[in-house]
């Protein structure tokens, strides 16, 4: 529905990464990723944010729920969290490996 039916020019690419919805079908909580700095992440987020309304009309036909849920989006960190940890992970293996030098000859693999 973002990528095929919403024709806000701010959107552009976006990936859903999770979506909770609240017990009572009234909410529903929508994490997203997408590419770029801070700002044009900013603007596909308040494109989104003025496109839920519609949204939220179109899930309530094909749904067929009585209350279709009002929807809430929310940049997703949880990738950059996991790629910072990991260059943190990775920096510390290697302040702890002995530096081999030039000279060092890679080992044979068979």
């Amino acid at each position: 529905m973002v990528s095929l039916e919403i024709k806000d020019p701010r959107i552009g690419m976006v990936t859903i990464t999770g979506v909770e919805v609240s017990r009572d079908l009234k909410h529903a909580q929508i994490f997203v990723i997408s590419l770029g700095d801070a700002t044009r992440q900013a603007e596909q987020l308040e494109g989104l944010r003025s496109a839920a309304g519609y949204m939220r009309g179109l899930l309530g036909r094909r749904l067929k729920i009585h209350t279709s849920p009002e929807l809430h989006f929310h940049l997703d960190g949880s990738i950059e969290r996991g790629f910072k940890l990991t260059q943190l992970i990775d920096e510390a293996i290697r302040q702890e490996r002995p530096d081999p030098g030039p000279d060092a000859t890679l080992p044979d693999v068979k």
